[in-house]
């Protein structure tokens, strides 16, 4: 007969409602927290398809870069020995015109033309050459810049 007490059936409702209370806050805080983490989850899985949007167009640009770059290191492979042969064809007319004995006006003046031209041939291939390695250079960098944004 003890559980038709009143007083203690009043208590035990009394605890009761004190524990559905704490239990309903319990549950709205952690009901807080959850939506609280899973929006920053949400948020988090953004970045990643973000992130890896990004370095596949990077990956992708790389590729490219290293395509050009095979190409600017075949091309430079394949002008050094013109460049080569015109060097040794400038020395040997410079050897030529030290050991060459004295020549009328026209011949001069031809030899002259032969070894201005042969200069100015020179000089666009080094120009060219500078050109390919800043070019060379800047892929380089470029690829550099990639590699650090792709690890990032």
């Amino acid at each position: 007969m003890a559980s038709l007490n009143p007083l203690r059936l009043m208590r035990d409702g009394f605890a009761s409602r004190l524990a559905r209370l704490v239990d309903f806050r319990i549950d709205e805080r952690t009901g807080k927290r959850l939506a609280s983490q899973e929006s920053r989850l949400t948020e988090q899985e953004h970045c990643t398809v973000d992130h890896r949007r990004r370095l596949d167009a990077l990956e992708a640009g790389l590729d490219r870069l290293r395509g050009d770059l095979n190409w600017t290191s075949s091309e430079v492979k394949r002008l050094i020995p013109h460049v080569a042969a015109q060097e040794a064809q400038l020395e040997d007319l410079r050897v030529k015109i030290a050991m060459a004995p004295r020549a009328d006006e026209q011949e001069v003046a031809a030899a002259r033309s032969l070894i201005e031209e042969v200069q100015r041939q020179h000089a666009q291939i080094r120009v060219r050459l500078t050109g390919i390695a800043m070019y060379e250079d800047r892929l380089r960098r470029l690829e550099e810049r990639a590699s650090v944004a792709a690890s990032g």
